[in-house]
């Protein structure tokens, strides 16, 4: 239902991120479907921020070239 890694939800629900696991027997644990469906209406709600693009210019290793550098350019 969360297609998320075991590890994201454990480090979310230690962060106080994702509804807590209780668990049913000792090598069994669950999550309560009311809250998973609240969180995820609660995620659905909320718009996605994109991370800003790295700015190129500061590459080391293959830096962008100038549009007046194109190859095959006559100098």
């Amino acid at each position: 239902m969360v297609p998320l890694a075991d590890s994201t939800i454990y480090e979310m629900e230690q962060r106080g991120e994702f509804p807590r696991r209780f668990a049913l027997t000792p090598r069994c644990v669950v999550w309560d479907l009311g809250e998973i469906q609240a969180w995820l209406a609660a995620r659905r709600a909320k718009p996605i921020l994109r991370a800003p693009k790295p700015d190129v210019k500061q590459r080391r290793t293959r830096p962008l070239r100038e549009p007046d550098q194109a190859p095959g350019a006559a100098s």
